[in-house]
């Protein structure tokens, strides 16, 4: 089994900057990839960024050029740098990891963002 834990959402205002951390524990042998998703009222849930154990990225499409996901094995976290953020930001994001996927096995607990003046 892995956990998940989430931290650092919030409200922040419209082009401001927010990071969110994902620690995970556990099994860690059963982890390749770390990323984030999102889901708005009303939505479906949302790819945001995955990042693998290498390090190769992916990102959807509204978000490139201003979030920036990055991974610290040594401490099985995975981060998730939030800049320019608008108010379409807004929503629930979860931590998703596991072996096979997207989506992964696990997920965390969510943490909400909301982006508004």
């Amino acid at each position: 089994q892995v956990q998940l834990v989430e931290s650092g959402g919030g409200p922040v205002q419209p082009g401001g900057s927010l990071r969110l951390s994902c620690a995970a524990s556990g099994s860690m042998f059963s982890i390749n990839a770390m990323g984030w998703y999102r889901q708005a009222p009303g939505k479906q849930r949302e790819l945001v960024a995955i990042i693998s154990r290498g390090g190769s990225t992916n990102y959807l499409d509204s978000v490139k050029g201003r979030f920036t996901i990055s991974r610290d094995n040594a401490k099985n976290t995975v981060y998730l740098q939030m800049n320019s953020l608008k108010p379409e930001d807004t929503a629930v994001y979860y931590c998703n990891a596991g072996f096979a996927g997207p989506p992964y096995a696990y997920w965390g607990q969510g943490t909400q963002v909301t982006v508004s003046s």
